[in-house]
């Protein structure tokens, strides 16, 4: 089994839901060799420590987008504004069963560490977090979720407004097809997190069986971000005190469950990744690839790497949601590869 499948949704040895001790069964008191008023102070501690957090405390903005001609359909995205009008924007789509909030940590910090030059714009795409397409939810398809990507971008973002375009995972696969349409012509660079062809295809034998294993409902957030962090499906607290309640909602019986169904989405899975690479390498636009390991490289990345034809960066101490376990690192690397890639602008001719 390669490392992206054992990293994709998450591995295959996943604690048992009974383990994590947010239940009725929890035996904290017991552990302890002190009196229930001591015991009652460390569970509150504990849950504190894995409470949610609120996007205001990374984004600056959220709003509903509709689409124009089209009913029933509303994208929810994060937004944070550059500093300066028509500022570049970062714009990220996350992969399946995820959320914008996955990119909120990054995102706070693109806008710290390019001292507010850049602004991104994060989405949640049909189907996942608060965006609400009806009978369409179920609609996976690689055309479907670009068209999408398009239209939120051409009703949101001036016609003049650098675009940089970001996915992780199967979102890495809607930017670089978004890209390789060439309707967009501000896009000035694409960057794709986590997710290549080769072991991307390699790995969809297995996911069936690693969606399975998965808890299907939880007490309550504290307890899904605990099993976020002890499964290894996400190793940064903070990122996953955000990300991780935007993926559940409240069930009538007073649990939690995922919003995002996704053996829903099998029927996508080949077309989300069958000619990724090609079309990444051939997308009319700056490239970078960020991994959290060599052995993710297929062949045809492999030479084009060689050849020059795109920046890879490696995260090794990073899982599969790399933008989450490693916010700083990402950020920094999708600033210098804004600031290598973007246009010149030319003081106007003087006239003589």
């Amino acid at each position: 089994m390669s490392s992206l499948q054992k990293d994709m949704f998450k591995k295959s040895a996943l604690p048992p839901l009974g383990s994590l001790k947010e239940d009725e069964n929890d035996n904290t008191e017991e552990r302890l060799p002190v009196n229930a008023a001591t015991a009652s102070a460390a569970r509150q501690s504990k849950a504190s420590h894995f409470s949610p957090s609120k996007w205001q405390d990374y984004f600056e903005t959220s709003l509903d987008v509709s689409i124009p001609n089209t009913s029933d359909i509303s994208f929810f995205k994060h937004i944070n504004e550059p500093n300066k009008e028509n500022g570049p924007l970062f714009v990220m789509h996350h992969g399946a069963g995820s959320s914008a909030l996955t990119f909120g940590v990054t995102a706070k910090l693109v806008k710290e560490v390019s001292q507010g030059e850049c602004g991104v714009i994060a989405i949640d795409c049909r189907g996942h977090g608060a965006s609400k397409t009806g009978v369409f939810d179920s609609d996976f398809s690689l055309e479907t979720l670009s068209d999408d990507l398009i239209n939120i971008i051409k009703e949101t973002v001036k016609a003049d407004q650098d675009i940089i375009l970001v996915g992780h995972s199967m979102g890495g696969s809607v930017v670089v097809n978004v890209a390789c349409k060439r309707v967009l012509k501000t896009i000035i660079g694409v960057s794709v997190l986590d997710v290549v062809e080769g072991s991307a295809m390699d790995a969809l034998s297995s996911m069936t069986k690693i969606l399975s294993s998965r808890p299907k409902r939880f007490n309550s957030a504290e307890q899904a971000i605990m099993w976020s962090i002890q499964s290894d499906t996400v190793r940064n607290v903070e990122s996953a005190r955000l990300s991780i309640p935007a993926l559940i909602e409240p069930t009538q019986d007073g649990k939690f469950k995922w919003i995002t169904d996704l053996i829903k989405t099998q029927p996508f899975w080949t077309e989300w990744f069958k000619g990724l690479s090609d079309k990444f390498l051939n997308s009319g636009t700056a490239k970078l690839l960020i991994l959290a390991g060599t052995d993710r490289l297929d062949k045809p990345l492999i030479i084009g790497q060689m050849q020059g034809k795109f920046q890879l960066t490696i995260f090794p101490d990073a899982g599969h949601f790399l933008q989450e376990d490693t916010p700083r690192k990402t950020a920094v690397c999708l600033v210098e590869f804004w600031k290598r890639n973007q246009r010149l602008v030319l003081p106007p001719k003087v006239k003589v």
